[in-house]
Formats: structure tokens, C-alpha cells, sequence
């Protein structure tokens, strides 16, 4: 990974999970919403910004990226889980992609396939000519 967002520029809120786990979830609050004010954020440079809101769309609300956790059942994990999904998708917008360059094909491999194309049409006259 490489450099990552600061904590000073997160922000966490909890709320009851959802799903299996008893009372547990009846009384903690272990489910985790990160935000993180990416217009804001020195974290990454504006290129890659724009990158991250083309790529992920639905994690931007407003001006803010908003990603939840309620995999485990405390907070702590959740916590560290939010982290790790952030830093995951900023490592995949990190580098700008690279562009293909249209290029011609070689003579030999125009040649090649030339040559396919004439000795499968060879075989397939050499059947035609039995019946």
C-alpha cells in the first residue's frame, strides 16, 4: 500500500448492525459508517480524485466518501475494516491507467495469417472437389 489517508481526516459513526448475533446486536452499536471529505483531502492529488469519483460513484455522497462495515462484532474491527476498504480502493485509482496505442500490424503476421486463410480455403475446395 502506498501512502495512506490520516486519521485527522476521518470521521466515524456507529449505529446497531443488522442481521444475526443476539443481544448483541440488540445493545451495541457496532456497525461502522466512515467519512472522509475527499474534495478536502490532501491525502491524494486531484486527478486521482476525479479518477476515485468515476470509478466508485455510489461510495460519494455530497462532497463526502461514506463506507460502511458491520462484518465483525465490535467496533474495533469494523473500524480497521472501513480503513482497510478505503485504502484498498484509493491503491486502485492511485495510478492513472495507461492508454493503448493502435498499431499496425507486421508483415509477417499479416503473411501468417494470409497464409492460414489460403491453405484452410485449399483444404476446404480439395472436399468440394470429391462430391
Amino acid at each position: 500500500m502506498a501512502k495512506k489517508v490520516p486519521k485527522s481526516e476521518l470521521s466515524f459513526s456507529f449505529s446497531k448492525s443488522s442481521g444475526a448475533g443476539g443481544q448483541n446486536v440488540n445493545k451495541l452499536n457496532t456497525r461502522v459508517s466512515l467519512s472522509w471529505n475527499i474534495k478536502d483531502s490532501k491525502a491524494i492529488g486531484q486527478a486521482a480524485k476525479e479518477r476515485f469519483a468515476e470509478k466508485f460513484p455510489r461510495l460519494i455522497v455530497g462532497d463526502l466518501v461514506v463506507i460502511h462495515s458491520q462484518k465483525f462484532r465490535t467496533q474495533a474491527k469494523n473500524i480497521e475494516d472501513c480503513v482497510v476498504k478505503l485504502n484498498d480502493y484509493i491503491d486502485q485509482i492511485r495510478k492513472a491507467p495507461t492508454i493503448r496505442r493502435a498499431t499496425k500490424p507486421t508483415r509477417n503476421s499479416i503473411k501468417k495469417r494470409l497464409d492460414g486463410k489460403s491453405k484452410r480455403s485449399k483444404i476446404k475446395k480439395l472436399r468440394s472437389e470429391k462430391f
